[in-house]
């Protein structure tokens, strides 16, 4: 096991990590930008190192000076969490070459799945179902409008490399194809310094599950069940919840097998999640693999009584799966989670600033992930989330209603925050009844619009 583990991120992640550390015996080291150097989280570590500025370019993202603190603190082990440099198959290699371990699957595996239209191919090729997608784009314009007209309309413009929903634009016709192409390649370059992207079939109102993988170095993989983040605003996730809803379950469980099963053959190595697009006529089809820690991890925690993160630690420390799970998982109820951002609940534009009143809420199987405390700044230099809010329930609807009751009483002053936007999409009938889709909350924001209220 690790002697001691450096936590290269901030907020909501690095809180929820030193938690591990600190139950699994693992010292633990945190790395604060300035913005950050009073972060509540950061008593949680034995020791921390201021890194850089504000900005993530020359902080969270320096990698020069978070493999320095590895150097300086002695630390055998770094947690990169998620976001930032969690995927960053060059900072991995770096951080082995340091001789620490890099807490996630193998570089090799960060750069296989992190090129998108790579990883499609690679899991294609072991009988994953795909949509139809391109090759890589080249600057013809004639060879893309071909592409997409191969495809079929409408289709969807991503990139190669990246996530987070960033740079993903449609084109319901050629003529918009030529200017999501333009501005998505230059998304993609502000972005992840990549300007390659490809073309993918725009579902109708698909849903977007995803199955959590663990993998041991001995070629042994399991899935924990799957996730529904199908609410989304412009492709970025804001409410998941486990199990899926209104799927059937024998296709569920269908596809989470042929899912462990292509990872097994293949060697993964650690932790991971399979992100798929559902739709009832075609089925399951891949979408991406992102190989890190999710956001959403606390609601597979809940239904299985799992801690993700020490399982994550223990399998990159060379642990068995068999040693370290147990034999037979079963799903334990229904848990869903809000993010909790600081950010206009009608124009959803970000709203920074101090957090005067910052109460989160307790309660019957509540669960509250935060890095920030009453007296804090949000500042503009990270993503706005300020909390995610789990709830568990025996049933959906209990853990729907206690969602509802907590988001109720979460008291934040001094700062915008989507709370009503969240509770407007729990309270849709639509929601209620799990049928859901990506476009869901677009349709609920239309409705609303329409209201003789609004």
């Amino acid at each position: 096991m690790f002697d001691k583990v450096v936590v290269a991120n901030r907020g909501a992640v690095a809180a929820r990590i030193l938690r591990s550390l600190h139950a699994l015996g693992i010292r633990s080291v945190a790395v604060y930008s300035e913005a950050d150097k009073d972060a509540p989280y950061l008593a949680l570590a034995g020791e921390s190192y201021r890194i850089g500025p504000p900005e993530p370019k020359g902080s969270y993202l320096n990698q020069d000076a978070i493999l320095e603190v590895v150097r300086q603190s002695g630390a055998d082990g770094l947690h990169p969490g998620y976001g930032f440099l969690s995927e960053n198959h060059g900072f991995a290699s770096r951080v082995e070459m340091s001789g620490a371990a890099f807490i996630g699957p193998s570089p090799r595996w960060l750069e296989a799945m992190g090129h998108k239209t790579r990883a499609r191919d690679l899991m294609a090729e072991h009988g994953m179902p795909m949509c139809p997608s391109s090759a890589v784009l080249g600057d013809s314009v004639e060879q893309t409008i071909a592409a997409a007209h191969g495809i079929g309309f409408p289709v969807l413009v991503k990139p190669a490399n990246g996530g987070g929903g960033i740079g993903m634009l449609p084109a319901h016709s050629e003529a918009e194809l030529a200017s999501a192409v333009e501005r998505a390649r230059s998304l993609a370059n502000r972005s992840f310094g990549d300007s390659e992207i490809y073309l993918e079939r725009l579902l109708q109102k698909p849903r977007h599950i995803e199955f959590q993988i663990l993998a041991d170095k001995y070629g042994n993989v399991r899935h924990v069940f799957e996730r529904d983040c199908s609410i989304q605003r412009r492709h970025q996730k804001v409410i998941e919840e486990a199990s899926a809803p209104a799927v059937p379950r024998q296709a569920v469980d269908a596809t989470a097998e042929r899912i462990q099963g292509i990872l097994g053959r293949l060697g993964y190595d650690n932790i991971g999640t399979v992100e798929t697009l559902f739709d009832a006529e075609v089925g399951f089809n891949f979408l991406e693999m992102n190989t890190r820690l999710q956001v959403e991890h606390a609601v597979t925690e809940e239904v299985t009584g799992l801690d993700l993160v020490a399982l994550q630690v223990q399998l990159a420390a060379g642990r068995r799966l068999a040693d370290v799970m147990p034999e037979a998982l079963s799903i334990k109820g229904h848990a869903i989670e809000a993010r909790v951002y600081a950010e206009d609940p009608k124009r959803f534009f970000p709203s920074p600033g101090p957090l005067k009143v910052f109460r989160p809420p307790t309660g019957e199987a509540i669960r509250v992930e935060t890095g920030y405390a009453e007296g804090a700044t949000v500042t503009p230099y990270y993503d706005p989330m300020v909390a995610k809010v789990v709830a568990h329930g025996p049933t959906r609807m209990a853990a729907i209603g206690r969602l509802q009751e907590a988001l109720a009483n979460f008291a934040i002053e001094g700062v915008k925050t989507n709370i009503p936007f969240v509770q407007q999409v729990l309270a849709d009938e639509q929601f209620r009844a799990g049928e859901v889709h990506t476009g869901l909350t677009a349709e609920i924001l239309a409705r609303a619009a329409k209201s003789p209220a609004a």
